[in-house]
C-alpha cells in the first residue's frame, strides 16, 4: 500500500447504483465497478478504498440523491466533495455518455483541480430549507390554481367588475357565482375548492415556518435582514434558507456571483464586452433579491412596517440598513436619469443589495 500517495475517487451516483473509478497519485484511472447504495455497500466500499491509500479524496456530482452519501463518507473520515455538474469541464464534440465515463471524468477533473464544490448545509439547515421550499411550492400551486380558475371563467365570458386581486370581495363573489349547467358548476366548484385547499396549506406552512424560525441558528440574521427596505419575512427566510451560512463568502462579490447578478463578459485583447447577468446559482434566491430591489425605485423613507421591524434590533444594524436605502434609492435614480431601462436599473440595484446583505 502506497501510504504517501493520494487516492482520487470518482462516484457516479444513481438511485440504485454507484459506479466507482479511482486513480492512485498520478497513475492511470481504473474502474472499481458498480456497487449498491445501501449502508452495507458503502461500508464495504470504504474498506476497499482504505486498503489502497491513507489519504483518500472522493467526489460525486450534486443531484437528486441529496447529501446523505456525503455525510456518510465524511463521518468515516474521508475528504469528500460534492461538485457542481454544470461546471464540470466538457470536451467539445463529446457525445458519448455512460456511467463509467462519468466516473473516470470525475477522477481526472478532481486530480487536476478543475471541479467546483457546492455548499453542503448542515442537517438542521437542510431540514429548515425543506420546510421553506414546501412553503414556496404551496404558494406556486396556489398561484397556478388561481390562474386555472381565472382562465376557466374567462373562457365562459365571466368577468369580475372589480379588482380581481383575490381579496375578500373578490373571493366572496367567486364563492357565490353559479353556472346554469350542472357539469360546468361541478368543474367550477372543483377549481374553487382547490384554491381554498392551497390557501389552507399555505397558512399551515407559514405558521409552522414562523414557529420554527425562532429556534433556527440564523434567526438573528433573519431579524437583521428585515431592517432593510424590501426584505420582509418571506424574503429574509427564503434567502437565508437557500444561501445558508453567509460567512462562507469571503467578499460580497462572491455572493453576487453566486446569485448570478454579475454581468457576463466576453473580452479579448483590448476589447472588453459585457452582456446580461450570468443567472448562475440559485434562481429562487435571485428572484427574491430582484423583487426586493424594486422597492428602491421610490424615495427613501422608513415606513411604519419597516419601523416595526426595527424594534429590538441593535442601532448599528438599523443605521446600516438606512445607509443602504439612501445609496440604493440614489443609485436607481441615477441609472434612470442616464436613460437605463427600469429592469436594468433594478438588477443593478439588486447586485448592490446583495453586497449590503
Amino acid at each position: 500500500m502506497e501510504n504517501d500517495s493520494t487516492l482520487y475517487v470518482g462516484l457516479d451516483v444513481h438511485k440504485d447504483s454507484i459506479t466507482v473509478a479511482y486513480a492512485l497519485g498520478t497513475g492511470e484511472v481504473e474502474l472499481l465497478g458498480k456497487i449498491g447504495t445501501t449502508k452495507t455497500d458503502i461500508d464495504r466500499l470504504c474498506k476497499r478504498l482504505q486498503s489502497k491509500a491513507r489519504h483518500i479524496v472522493i467526489v460525486y456530482e450534486a443531484g437528486p440523491c441529496g447529501y446523505g452519501l456525503y455525510r456518510q463518507l465524511v463521518q468515516k473520515g474521508f475528504d469528500c466533495m460534492v461538485c457542481a455538474p454544470s461546471l464540470i469541464p466538457k470536451k467539445p464534440g463529446e457525445r458519448v455518455k455512460t456511467d463509467r465515463r462519468d466516473a473516470v471524468k470525475l477522477v481526472r477533473s478532481l486530480r487536476a483541480g478543475d471541479l467546483s464544490a457546492v455548499y453542503v448545509p448542515s442537517v438542521e439547515d437542510e431540514a429548515f430549507r425543506d420546510l421553506a421550499r414546501a412553503w414556496v411550492s404551496a404558494k406556486d400551486d396556489l398561484k397556478r390554481a388561481r390562474q386555472r380558475l381565472k382562465g376557466f371563467l374567462l373562457s365562459h365570458g365571466v368577468r369580475y367588475t372589480g379588482r380581481a386581486d383575490w381579496g375578500p370581495a373578490h373571493r366572496r363573489w367567486v364563492s357565490t357565482y353559479a353556472f346554469e349547467s350542472s357539469w360546468q358548476q361541478l368543474a367550477f366548484e372543483e377549481y374553487r375548492r382547490t384554491i381554498e385547499d392551497r390557501l389552507a396549506q399555505c397558512d399551515r406552512l407559514e405558521a409552522a415556518l414562523r414557529d420554527a424560525v425562532v429556534n433556527w441558528r440564523f434567526y438573528p440574521a433573519v431579524l437583521g435582514l428585515q431592517t432593510m427596505r424590501g426584505v420582509q419575512f418571506t424574503t429574509a427566510v427564503g434567502m437565508l434558507a437557500e444561501l445558508g451560512d453567509l460567512s462562507r463568502f469571503a467578499h460580497p462579490r462572491q455572493l453576487m456571483g453566486w446569485l448570478g447578478v454579475t454581468p457576463s463578459e466576453h473580452s479579448s485583447g483590448e476589447k472588453r464586452r459585457q452582456g446580461s447577468i450570468t443567472k448562475n446559482g440559485n434562481s429562487y434566491a435571485r428572484k427574491l433579491l430582484v423583487e426586493a430591489a424594486w422597492s428602491y425605485q421610490h424615495p427613501a423613507r422608513v415606513s411604519p412596517g419597516i419601523q416595526r421591524r426595527h424594534d429590538g434590533i441593535p442601532k448599528p444594524i438599523v443605521d446600516r440598513a438606512w445607509d443602504a436605502q439612501l445609496r440604493l434609492c440614489r443609485r436607481f435614480r441615477k441609472l434612470i436619469t442616464r436613460g437605463k431601462q427600469k429592469n436594468i436599473a433594478v438588477v443593478a440595484v439588486a447586485r448592490e443589495l446583495a453586497g449590503f446583505i
